[in-house]
């Protein structure tokens, strides 16, 4: 790392993280959290959308035991019911103009 980067990151944790140490990595994690926090995140933009499924995709890749099989239970049920809604949506075109 870069002497430039200490100084951007030490910046970066602000006055309430004021005393801790930089190096500790929950430290880290916790102004990781805040910047998440911080950042506008409009839910009407793709971009916000997106940004929303990084987060969960990033959260779901850091879990284990039970809460990453439930982060793989959410993503399953999702695609089931793309999947259906698809297939219903071809059925009815094709019942449509060859019924």
């Amino acid at each position: 790392m870069e002497r430039g980067d200490r100084d951007e990151e030490t910046e970066r944790l602000g006055d309430d993280l004021h005393g801790l140490d930089p190096e500790d990595p929950e430290v880290q994690a916790f102004a990781e959290h805040r910047d998440r926090m911080q950042r506008p995140n409009s839910e009407a933009t793709v971009e916000g959308m997106l940004r929303g499924v990084d987060d969960f995709a990033q959260s779901a890749n850091r879990a284990n035991g039970h809460r990453r099989l439930m982060a793989v239970a959410v993503v399953l049920l999702i695609l089931f019911g793309v999947l259906f809604t698809i297939w219903n949506a071809v059925s009815f075109v094709f019942g449509t103009f060859l019924g």
